[in-house]
């Protein structure tokens, strides 16, 4: 076969995921070599992550395929970089490389400096499929939207390609191509049971300023509901997952898809255990039926922080008492609940993440994850603290999560403040408080305040 699809992500590289062990299947890789079978065009995908460098560049040897697709993000950025050099040795140097994938858009010269042939901006289906075909046959490349390539030493950028709006067009992700089982088994080995992703729409159109819309674009598309649940009822019969983690940025965001995807579910007896991730306003006390009766089993809540003032900084659009209601109300139905929180954003203080604990405390989640804030080139955020970074590492090998800018405080202050909020909220969950764990918990957090103290 002519094309490729890989990756470059390493389960085995991954230190903390080796602590989690909650891998998931490449979904964007696999639903464009579907679209491609689609077209007639027979395709290969090397799932790279249950296996090593050397495998995969072995098997590229042995396949030799004209052309080799990769997917890159933030996280995969560095071992992109390092795939690319390989391949444009001279061992390797029979493939023209395409690159696709969120951390593209803003970053053209990089990428194309690093080797890639070809870059895909956005949606990648309809780009690769007139790319490939351009390829082989030797036409035009300025006559595909969508794409950047360097021509006479410059950097050409296409016309902006049309995003899909009927996504009941495309086909469902290639799974067959890769070893489902993998997964399947790493879940089951280290949780008791599996899991496996659907994805029922792209874009979002809400305007936090920290999250990168680079693909999808600021837009709201989805699939019908019934397609959906056929997916879901196929996912059953074939692999039988015990749960299904819907990647939607919002998955309630329309409640008349809600209450048809409900129905449908029903109606296939497609129904699989499930979690999403949605945000406060778009929940109610019907939605929250509708979605427990449909299979869901935990929601993912967006807060943020427990301080207006950030909320409000963000452009989050959210009241953040009536977030704290509902993850409330969610558990008094008995769906479990998780919310992210970022510390460390542009404007944040002491008093917000006093503000932030308080709002853990009184609406508690079942799971709360924390991040420190970094700005992901291309978003309002990165846009607004451009002029005031004090760290940029070298492209190459760095990620955005490395660059830094002037904060309230310094960095280490909010390292120290993660301990600090996470031991005051596991504190306060305690039942018996005098416990050996409750004095060790009490313990972190006094020290840990110290230190955010001291490293002011």
């Amino acid at each position: 076969m002519s094309i490729l699809f890989t990756h470059a992500y390493y389960l085995s590289g991954d230190l903390k995921e080796q602590k989690i062990m909650k891998p998931y299947p490449p979904l964007g890789l696999l639903y464009v070599s579907a679209y491609l079978i689609s077209k007639d065009i027979p395709n290969n995908v090397y799932d790279t992550t249950f296996y090593s460098q050397k495998d995969q560049l072995n098997y590229i040897l042995e396949k030799k395929p004209k052309v080799i697709s990769i997917y890159t993000n933030l996280m995969t950025k560095i071992e992109v970089v390092k795939l690319i050099k390989i391949l444009k040795t001279e061992s390797y140097s029979f493939p023209k490389i395409i690159l696709g994938g969120p951390d593209i858009t803003y970053n053209i010269e990089n990428y194309l400096k690093s080797g890639a042939d070809f870059l895909i901006i956005g949606e990648g289906e309809e780009t690769t499929y007139e790319l490939y075909n351009a390829i082989i046959n030797k036409s035009d490349f300025n006559q595909i939207n969508g794409i950047a390539f360097f021509e006479n030493n410059s950097v050409i950028q296409t016309q902006a390609r049309t995003k899909f709006r009927e996504l009941d067009e495309l086909p469902l992700p290639n799974r067959d191509a890769i070893p489902i089982g993998k997964y399947l088994e790493t879940w089951k080995k280290n949780h008791g049971e599996s899991s496996m992703t659907i994805s029922t729409q792209r874009g979002c159109p809400y305007t936090c300023k920290w999250c990168s819309t680079a693909v999808y674009g600021q837009s709201y598309r989805r699939r019908p509901a019934h397609l959906v649940a056929q997916e879901m009822k196929m996912l059953k019969d074939k692999y039988n997952p015990d749960a299904i983690w819907f990647v939607d940025d919002v998955f309630t965001i329309s409640h008349k898809w809600l209450i048809a995807f409900h129905e449908e579910v029903v109606r296939q007896n497609a129904q699989i255990r499930f979690e999403c991730i949605t945000r406060a306003e778009r929940l109610n006390e019907e939605i929250l039926q509708l979605l427990k009766e449909a299979g869901c089993f935990r929601i993912w809540i967006g807060a943020e922080s427990g301080s207006q003032k950030i909320i409000d900084l963000m452009d989050r659009r959210v009241d953040v008492n009536h977030v704290k209601k509902i993850i409330q109300e969610t558990n008094a139905l008995g769906i479990e609940t998780g919310t992210f929180i970022m510390l460390g954003y542009p404007g944040e203080t002491e008093e917000d993440i006093s503000t932030t604990i308080q709002y853990l405390k009184e609406a508690n989640p079942t799971h709360y994850t924390i991040t420190i804030a970094y700005p992901i080139k291309g978003t309002s955020l990165y846009n607004e603290i451009e002029n005031n970074i004090t760290i940029q590492p070298n492209w190459e090998t760095s990620t955005d999560r490395e660059i830094d800018f002037k904060r309230s405080y310094s960095r280490k202050y909010y390292d120290y403040a993660v301990k600090k909020v996470v031991n005051e909220v596991e504190f306060s969950r305690l039942k018996n408080k005098s416990s050996i764990k409750g004095l060790k918990l009490k313990i972190k957090s006094i020290l840990a305040g110290g230190l955010m103290k001291i490293s002011k």
